[in-house]
Formats: structure tokens, C-alpha cells, sequence
């Protein structure tokens, strides 16, 4: 159910990156994907495969992007929930549920530890986020995700591919390692198989240097 009020709660403290800009998050996102942040919302809610009546949770929500048109794809007979550990963050997202008409479950957690119960998510989404993350703190996510989805379930990482170029790559470089992150999404299929998760794949579609990966939790 979405909060009445929007006053900010208190963040929760996590070894990965916890953004307080949320009043112009929307706004820089937008600048960084050249005016084309709704043509990537769009592209990760049809590569998430979303059906009408399923239940889907999106990963480090930021200000819900994503958790809404998410809701939008499963429709009143299904559920949305987003998570992420702002505060700030949640408040926008609630906001804006709240100005669309849109019933979602935003709560205040994080990825290491999500706050729902095992087999809960037919589909579990995270946008943006994953790079922000140390390489023991995207394990232990992965994990939880893994968890907290039904048998069959699919999960969706969009997130940036390594950089092409000098130039880039020194960037990207700087971006990824100032919390000691060494990220590209190339490398997650390897480490979802690991974890249990079967038909891990880098998928063909492509944001510019944005990509998506799939993987499902096995049925057995």
C-alpha cells in the first residue's frame, strides 16, 4: 500500500552506494540517457517478460522508473514492490504512485537482506544499480533475489557494459572503483549461474552502452 505521508524515514546503512539526490535523480538520469530515460524504461519492462496478475519487485528502486510502468504491465490483479535503502528515494517514489493512482509497496531495504519472504516474486527487476555495489555485497543480493523468488521466476539486471575506448575506459574506471567496484554486466551470467540460477545470458538488445541480462530460478 502506498504511504500517506512523504516525509522521508530514515535510510538504512549498506556497503554499497546510498544516493540522497533523489529530488533530481529523475532529472539527471534523464540527461545521462540523452532525453531517452522512458525508451529504457520501456525496453526493461519488455525484456522482463511482465504478465498480467504477476508479482514483480524492483531492486534498488531509486525513485520508481521502473516499479511503476512495472505495476502498469502486471495490472490490478497483480502486485509491484521496489526497495531501495533511501529514504529520500522512497519518499519521491511514493509520491509519484501516489499522484499516478497506482497502488505500489515501496519499502526502505536493502538488496543484502530483502524483506520478504522465500518463493514471494514471480519476476524481480534492478535497474542501474548493480554497479554500484562491492563484489561481496552483489553476491550476497543475488542471493537474496534468488530467495525471494518462486520457482521459474525470472530476474533482470540492465546495467552498463565495459567501455570501449581509452578515454572511456578510464571514466568508467574512476566510476566503478571510487567504492571499489569492478563492474561490467558481461560478468554476471557467470556469477548468476553460480549461484543457481539456470538460462543466464547476456540478452542482444543494447541502450547505448546499456545491457540486459536474464536468468531464471531453476523449477527443481
Amino acid at each position: 500500500m502506498c504511504s500517506q505521508t512523504f516525509s522521508p524515514e530514515a535510510s538504512i546503512q549498506t556497503s554499497g552506494l546510498l544516493l540522497r539526490w533523489a529530488p533530481f535523480y529523475d532529472g539527471v538520469v534523464n540527461i545521462l540517457t540523452l532525453g531517452q530515460s522512458s525508451r529504457l524504461r520501456k525496453m526493461t519492462i519488455d525484456q522482463a517478460l511482465l504478465k498480467p496478475g504477476e508479482s514483480v519487485l524492483d531492486v534498488g528502486c531509486g525513485s520508481g522508473g521502473v516499479t511503476i510502468p512495472a505495476k502498469e504491465a502486471v495490472g490490478p490483479e497483480g502486485e509491484s514492490s521496489g526497495i531501495d535503502p533511501s529514504g529520500e528515494m522512497i519518499a519521491v517514489a511514493r509520491r509519484k504512485a501516489r499522484r499516478n493512482g497506482i497502488d505500489i509497496d515501496f519499502q526502505i531495504g536493502v538488496i543484502e537482506a530483502l524483506p520478504f519472504p522465500n518463493a514471494a516474486f514471480d519476476a524481480v527487476t534492478s535497474s542501474l544499480m548493480m554497479h554500484h555495489l562491492p563484489e561481496e555485497l552483489q553476491l550476497k543480493g543475488l542471493t537474496e533475489i534468488y530467495r525471494v523468488l518462486k520457482p521459474g521466476g525470472r530476474l533482470l539486471i540492465v546495467d552498463a557494459m565495459r567501455p570501449k575506448g581509452y578515454l572511456a575506459k578510464q571514466i568508467f574506471g574512476l566510476i566503478v572503483r571510487r567504492h571499489g567496484v569492478k563492474f561490467g554486466i558481461e560478468e554476471l551470467p557467470e556469477k548468476l549461474r553460480a549461484i543457481g540460477f539456470s538460462n543466464a545470458a547476456l540478452l542482444p538488445e543494447r541502450f547505448f552502452r546499456i545491457g540486459f541480462v536474464r536468468a531464471e530460478k531453476s523449477t527443481r
